[in-house]
């Protein structure tokens, strides 16, 4: 799931040791708009370990944040947990993304590089007899 918005809040850093050695996690709220909706709604959402550092998520900044959404039980209570998995500045998801055309759309609408040679246009086929096949 991936959701775009502003950081509001950059909450403590929560660090420890466990048995398979240090950890750290840090906690976001960031607010965005759901389509066609005029009010905001709020998300809190986890990063944990180096991805910390890597990214370096900013208060007040705008991410597009792609995150995992799981809930497990502890003591007869359930709890969710939405991890994020990568986090992107809007900038960068535009320059990243790849080309696609709507799944509606018809074949003469897709970018050149999408469209697949038609087999049985005669203009597209090549003139050389040494690569005709054989039969």
């Amino acid at each position: 799931m991936d959701v775009t918005g502003k950081i509001i809040v950059v909450c403590p850093l929560q660090q420890g040791e466990s048995a398979k050695g240090p950890w750290k996690s840090q906690d976001y709220v960031i607010e965005y708009y759901e389509p066609g909706s005029q009010y905001s709604r709020k998300m809190v959402f986890n990063v944990f370990g180096e991805n910390i550092d890597k990214f370096a998520i900013q208060e007040g900044q705008e991410y597009t944040v792609s995150v995992d959404i799981d809930a497990r039980e502890w003591n007869g209570r359930w709890f969710s947990n939405i991890r994020a998995w990568r986090v992107m500045s809007p900038q960068n998801t535009t320059a990243q993304a790849p080309q696609q055309a709507p799944i509606d759309a018809p074949i003469s609408a897709m970018p050149n590089n999408m469209k697949t040679p038609d087999p049985f246009d005669a203009t597209s086929q090549p003139s050389d007899a040494s690569s005709d096949l054989p039969f």
